[in-house]
């Protein structure tokens, strides 16, 4: 029997301490080159050999079969343990959500179309407003009195009576109606009756008395605020009010309908990330299993399992982050669902289908002038400002305006009597006069002019503004369409090929050619193609969607009433 030196058993005792427990005794099988370990041992003086740090039983008479015998080691607990017993979350997801049915409730109970039905409403009221200036007035008043004199007073005889005064009673009602009409003309008709009595007789003809009377007053500016056009500015005024609130809502709904189909594809493909992430940790899971068996059979080292476990708990990380994203692009939709209550998840949600890109720059920048409602607000806003620009010069004219009135009169002991002599024309009253207003220097009439004009040249060019902006707009859209088309393309290829790729490099590893290093490696590029593969389907929607936004096509292909 040959018996081992003393630095051979010590050498055999080092290669022995990585071989696992129970497989020390165990054939290895074959290996390729890239994998044989290359073990070197620096020769041991006689001062210090090194061999005081190996275990005791290196000092003990060696085995009837020339090997020592080594106690069995106990592996400790994998710190990924964890990861491989815990059981996958369920979500309990609703009904699926197709896209259609989110843009319906989109429109229905988000917050700023809700907001943006409010501010037409307020619109149209601020028209009904401002038709409400020609509508007619009635005015009624009713008074009574007393008049308590202190002086003496003279009879009918001209006596003079010393008395502590007359006392003299009113009391008094007065109707009038009164019409505006566009040409700023003000019509007035009123009717007055007034009943006076006094405690003594004085040289009034009746006591008590009544006074009637009844007539017109018409008034006519003559320079400001003359003629039809300047007396309904208001009217059309808040018409284009109306007009704006409507291409607003239209703008709004657009936008809300591009939002959701964005955030609907979003979701989509972070569900999809959870996915590719959840089928990577399995696979990983898998390798790890792999080379612990591996290992125990002297195939593998204890380097790739600790690389396989770096594997599963990388993937483990990026699930959790990947099941974040899904839910926070899951609160991102339902915030634009008008949603108040985020606990009930959205249900299971799919890419929508590509679209093939326009093949016509010129036609789909055409329909975006058309269709664009902040196009048609802009538009809107500068009539406006035309309105305040026609009014501001009218104002720096003087207030001259033209009066007339006429009306009967009478007086009688009785009320019966007073309203029927009236008509008798025994009583008559008429007048007609001019009165002129002019404000000093029109200072404040000429800063407004110059205000309304600065207005008007700032929404032109605000429509200007926004007509490049439709053209840079459009152009950026139907180019990012065509490149994530492209880019779709490639990135399909990337993912087959990176597949490829790792079906070899693992085929390779199985027959000792490669390392795992590598296989990671394949399998970390492969889970990067296949995600990339999905944010460019959804680059694709997304600019598909920016398109849709500025071609308007909302309505068509929802069925949309743009009627707040």
């Amino acid at each position: 029997m040959i018996v081992p030196s003393r630095h051979a058993r010590a050498l055999l005792a080092v290669l022995c301490a990585s071989i696992p427990a129970g497989a020390a005794l165990a054939q290895p099988a074959p290996r390729g080159p890239a994998q044989t370990p290359a073990v070197s041992a620096a020769p041991a003086t006689e001062e210090s050999d090194g061999l005081s740090q190996l275990p005791a039983v290196l000092d003990e008479e060696p085995a009837p079969n020339g090997l020592s015998s080594f106690p069995s080691l106990e592996r400790p607990r994998s710190p990924v343990a964890d990861i491989l017993e815990a059981e996958p979350p369920v979500t309990p997801y609703a009904e699926p959500l197709a896209l259609e049915t989110a843009v319906a409730r989109a429109l229905e109970a988000n917050f700023d179309i809700q907001i943006q039905r409010r501010n037409a409403a307020v619109t149209q009221d601020a028209e009904e407003i401002a038709r409400a200036g020609f509508d007619p007035t009635l005015t009624v008043t009713a008074s009574t009195g007393q008049f308590q004199s202190t002086r003496a007073t003279v009879d009918a005889n001209g006596n003079i009576i010393p008395t502590s005064g007359v006392r003299t009673d009113t009391d008094q009602a007065r109707v009038s109606l009164t019409q505006r009409i566009p040409l700023g003309t003000t019509i007035t008709g009123t009717s007055r009756i007034n009943r006076t009595e006094r405690n003594v007789a004085t040289l009034t003809t009746f006591n008590p008395a009544y006074d009637s009377d009844i007539g017109i007053l018409i008034r006519q500016p003559l320079l400001r605020g003359a003629g039809s056009t300047i007396n309904n500015s208001a009217i059309e005024r808040a018409r284009l009010g109306s007009e704006r609130a409507r291409a607003d809502f239209a703008a709004r709904v657009f936008t809300v309908v591009r939002d959701v189909e964005i955030a609907y594809s979003l979701l989509a493909l972070a569900r999809e990330q959870v996915g590719i992430r959840a089928f990577s940790l399995e696979v990983r899971k898998k390798l790890l299993e792999e080379n612990r068996a591996r290992r125990d059979t002297g195939v593998a080292t204890d380097l790739e399992v600790l690389q396989a476990e770096v594997g599963v708990a990388s993937a483990a990380r990026d699930l959790l982050l990947a099941r974040q994203t899904a839910r926070d692009r899951e609160d991102d939709l339902l915030r634009l669902l008008g949603h108040e209550n985020f606990e009930h998840p959205v249900g299971p949600v799919g890419l929508p289908p590509e679209a093939a890109p326009p093949a016509d720059i010129a036609l789909s920048l055409e329909r975006a002038r058309a269709n664009t409602p902040e196009y048609f607000s802009a538009l809107a806003a500068i009539r406006q400002q035309e309105i305040d620009v026609r009014t501001a010069k009218n104002n720096r004219l003087p207030q001259l305006d033209l009066s007339a009135g006429a009306g009967y009169s009478s007086t009688d002991p009785t009320l019966r009597e007073a309203r029927s002599g009236l008509w008798d024309g025994d009583g008559y009253d008429w007048q007609v006069g001019l009165s002129l207003s002019v404000p000093w220097g029109f200072r404040e009439e000429r800063a407004r002019l110059r205000q309304a004009r600065a207005g008007r040249e700032r929404e032109e060019l605000r429509l200007a503004q926004v007509e490049q902006d439709i053209l840079v707009s459009v152009r950026n859209a139907v180019r990012a369409l065509e490149t994530n088309a492209e880019n779709l393309r490639l990135s399909a290829l990337t993912a087959q090929l990176s597949e490829r790729e790792f079906e070899v490099e693992r085929a390779r590893y199985d027959s000792g050619l490669s390392t795992f290093r590598r296989v990671q490696e394949a399998q970390d590029r492969f889970d990067q193609a296949r995600i990339a593969e999905l944010q460019a389907k959804v680059n694709l929607r997304v600019a598909q969607a920016n398109l849709d936004r500025l071609e308007g096509t909302a309505p068509a292909r929802y069925r949309l009433t743009l009627a707040p």
